[in-house]
């Protein structure tokens, strides 16, 4: 079985948050002492982050499943509930997260960039959080929200300095185990490699040394651009790499010239991505050693190497140390450009924006709206998570809580979203565990403590759990 898996699949489950307690106070020499249930803890989040330790996707391959910590319900006193442990899911640098649909979420391409897989519950609030002048004893409080839960798509591509593209049995294996410690499996026959390998290398003295990171990209077939075979498997793994090495096999025994073997290979990575065919490369031909003198003028080649005798293998280095070496310096000055202005005055910045070396990333909370779907026949249903949140309370029977949640529906816009969508007078609107018949602009019959309920545009309401 192998131990490389470049896909997978993420079941992300945060934590649900802890029950808000219904407690009075109850002390000698103290009477009616006040309600004092604390507020439940919020569920653990769950986020994922980029682990230069980590390899492949393997981890996920059998065990796709991960769940953060639930937060602890209140408790009396004024005691609120733990808060949820976070779980920390580490996943290899270069992870890509997808959603089922397949739109691109997360890029973690940098070394402990850090992702909010799924969010956890809030706490519910404890009975003391909804005394008033009107209310002195509230015997109602708020359940915790459930956490986040969803699937997701991981998608590995390597981050290499060079990738070594080639048709089946060119020798990029044999390149790669022959300059670095990288043992991939090595035969005579096409397609040995069905995984990449990456192998590090060190080039120049003490003092003077670049180190370069090498991808052994399994061989690219024709039509690979086009998703033939495992083509977008293997092409993904090239995207990253700052220079390409363009293995030509000159050996006789590979059947086709060289010219043609490097048409196809351009032509796949164009069809595929067409900004690789900007990217540096070496055209390079392999097999020196076996190869036909008359065959090498047929095609331009950068040099010719064998890495089997070692001809050409250090001038090849020193050259890819060049090319390298530019590149990084490339891409640095392109992330300055990008970071650069968006740190004056005036850019756009807030309080909470988060900066980070080559990109600008900004984190904000996300809206929370109200808005109304049709759900049969003079049926709707009142959806979002802040709709939701207003009727979670402990005991929708009594009459205070219905009360309050009314009167959180009502200041979230319930009755304008509802005019809006077309709802009509008499209409059955649902919302979590709350049923009511909706009217306009008549009053609400409900039975409570204060008139909480009224207002310029009222409804008479009917409760069900």
């Amino acid at each position: 079985m192998s131990g490389f898996v470049d896909e997978a699949q993420l079941h992300a489950k945060a934590g649900d948050g802890g029950a808000g307690a219904i407690s009075f106070r109850r002390e000698a020499h103290v009477a009616r002492g006040g309600p004092d249930g604390g507020d439940g803890g919020r569920g653990g989040d769950v986020w994922l982050v980029a682990d230069p330790n980590q390899a492949s996707l393997l981890g996920f391959e059998d065990h796709p499943f991960r769940r953060a910590g639930d937060g602890a319900h209140g408790s009396g006193k004024r005691r609120h509930g733990q808060r949820g442990a976070d779980l920390v899911v580490p996943v290899p640098v270069g992870t890509v997260v997808r959603d089922r649909d397949g739109s691109v979420l997360h890029d973690l391409s940098v070394p402990g960039d850090r992702w909010l897989a799924a969010e956890g519950g809030r706490g519910g609030r404890g009975n003391a959080r909804f005394g008033s002048n009107t209310r002195r004893a509230p015997a109602f409080a708020e359940q915790g929200e459930h956490g986040e839960e969803r699937w997701l798509d991981l998608e590995l591509k390597l981050i290499a300095d060079v990738a070594l593209v080639g048709l089946p049995n060119a020798g990029k294996s044999t390149l790669i185990s022959a300059v670095s410690s990288a043992r991939p499996k090595i035969a005579d026959y096409p397609f040995t490699t069905l995984e990449p390998h990456l192998g590090v290398v060190r080039v120049g003295g003490p003092g003077d040394e670049t180190q370069l990171v090498i991808a052994d990209v399994p061989g690219l077939v024709e039509g690979a651009g086009a998703g033939k075979g495992l083509g977008h498997r293997f092409l993904r793994h090239v995207e990253r790499a700052r220079v390409l090495v363009v293995l030509v096999d000159l050996a006789p025994a590979a059947g086709t010239p060289a010219a043609a073997q490097l048409g196809v290979l351009l032509g796949e990575l164009g069809r595929y991505e067409p900004g690789l065919l900007a990217r540096p490369r070496l055209v390079v031909g392999s097999k020196l050693d076996v190869a036909d003198p008359d065959a090498l003028g047929d095609v331009a080649l950068d040099l010719a190497i064998s890495a089997v005798t070692g001809d050409g293998v250090a001038e090849l280095l020193g050259r890819l140390a060049v090319l390298v070496t530019e590149a990084r310096a490339a891409d640095a000055a392109r992330g300055a450009a990008r970071v650069g202005p968006a740190l004056v005055p005036g850019a756009g910045l807030v309080a909470g924006d988060v900066v980070q070396a080559g990109t600008l990333v900004v984190h904000r909370p996300a809206g929370e709206g109200i808005f109304a779907e049709r759900d049969g026949p003079h049926a709707w249903r009142l959806a979002g998570r802040a709709a939701e949140r207003a009727v979670r309370l402990s005991d929708l029977t009594d009459d205070a809580a219905l009360a309050e949640a009314v009167r959180r529906l009502r200041r979230l816009g319930a009755d304008r979203a509802l005019s809006r969508a077309g709802a009509n007078d008499g209409d059955e609107v649902s919302v979590g565990g709350l049923s009511f018949t909706w009217f306009r602009d008549q009053p609400v019959e409900l039975p409570g403590p204060s008139n909480e309920v009224s207002g310029d545009r009222r409804r008479r309401a009917r409760a069900e759990r």
